[in-house]
């Protein structure tokens, strides 16, 4: 397929761009970056400096000729949640590049005549708010905090896409990958013996190794049957301290020494509440359809994602 895709130059991106060049696609990236993947020597990969953020960016003559032409669109497009204190105008960006990419991106495809056969748009389980006992499904309500009106206005922009183009919403949980993510920032701690639980570690983690993400997105793409809301996390979530323990076995390191939460509070803000909150997310929607995860444990997903190698 010709695909489109966009917010797929950082730490998804590192394995979906060459997970989907293997597939056979050939893909357009739009990024802030210039040429993010220079490594990929492929001439079926070509990129396009822009914020598909600006407005600006939509008048494009190679944004719109790459766009009437690609048979898929891919959307992750957004800042980083947890990475910065959720000043006001932090929070104004987390909001403006997920919801106003997508409003952008859907407008833009409602003025072709023929518009791609499928849009895979990002979301997050943050969308259903947080709690210590509840389960959700794609089914359960929007929460009420603010990753969850982030979350809902979000999906609202990509209901909007024209009734050609079939909607895939990837309600997108913690993704496993050593070289990014929440992981990441873990990593080094507890490779020096001082990891354990973040805050309470009772909190909920609904997690997903990186590339059965970069699996379920090439399966949205090219299965007509895939449409609607998924929930895309592995069918075994857990709480923060088993997820903790796990870590430290992996690693063959003690994991013992829980992070206050008042620290993360300190140096995030609001956005603490990414890791000191947190909500028990199922896969009703993939199991349905059959998906075969390649890592449906913590053990094995942790092994593979801190080994060296690219899984």
């Amino acid at each position: 397929m010709r695909l489109l895709l966009l917010g797929c130059s950082g730490f998804v991106g590192l394995e979906l761009v060459p997970y989907l060049l293997e597939l056979g696609h050939t893909l357009t990236l739009v990024s802030r970056r210039s040429d993010p993947f220079h490594v990929l020597a492929s001439d079926r990969l070509c990129s396009l400096q822009l914020d598909p953020a600006d407005p600006a960016s939509w008048q494009s003559p190679a944004l719109l000729e790459a766009l009437a032409g690609a048979e898929g669109v891919v959307n992750l497009a957004g800042e980083p949640i947890a990475e910065k204190r959720w000043t006001p105008a932090h929070r104004s960006l987390l909001m403006r590049s997920r919801s106003r990419t997508t409003e952008l991106l859907v407008q833009a495809m409602a003025a072709l005549q023929a518009p791609p056969r499928v849009l895979v748009n990002a979301s997050a389980v943050g969308y259903y708010g947080s709690s210590l006992e509840q389960r959700f499904t794609e089914e359960s309500p929007a929460g009420s905090d603010y990753l969850a009106e982030i979350c809902s206005r979000w999906e609202t922009a990509a209901a909007r896409c024209p009734d050609a183009s079939r909607l895939v919403i990837l309600r997108i949980g913690i993704v496993l990958g050593a070289d990014g993510g929440a992981l990441a920032k873990m990593l080094p701690v507890f490779r020096m013996g001082f990891g354990g639980p973040v805050g309470s570690g009772r909190q909920w983690m609904s997690w997903i190794h990186r590339h059965d993400l970069c699996r379920l997105v090439a399966t949205a793409l090219e299965d007509d049957r895939w449409r609607g809301t998924y929930n895309a996390v592995a069918p075994q979530p857990v709480r923060m301290a088993a997820f903790a323990s796990a870590l430290g076995k992996v690693l063959g390191r003690p994991s013992l020494l829980p992070v206050p939460g008042p620290i993360l509070q300190l140096l995030l803000g609001d956005g603490a509440q990414v890791v000191l909150e947190g909500q028990q997310v199922a896969p009703e929607r993939l199991q349905v359809e059959g998906f075969t995860f390649q890592y449906p444990e913590l053990d094995a997903a942790l092994a593979a994602a801190t080994s060296s190698a690219l899984h």
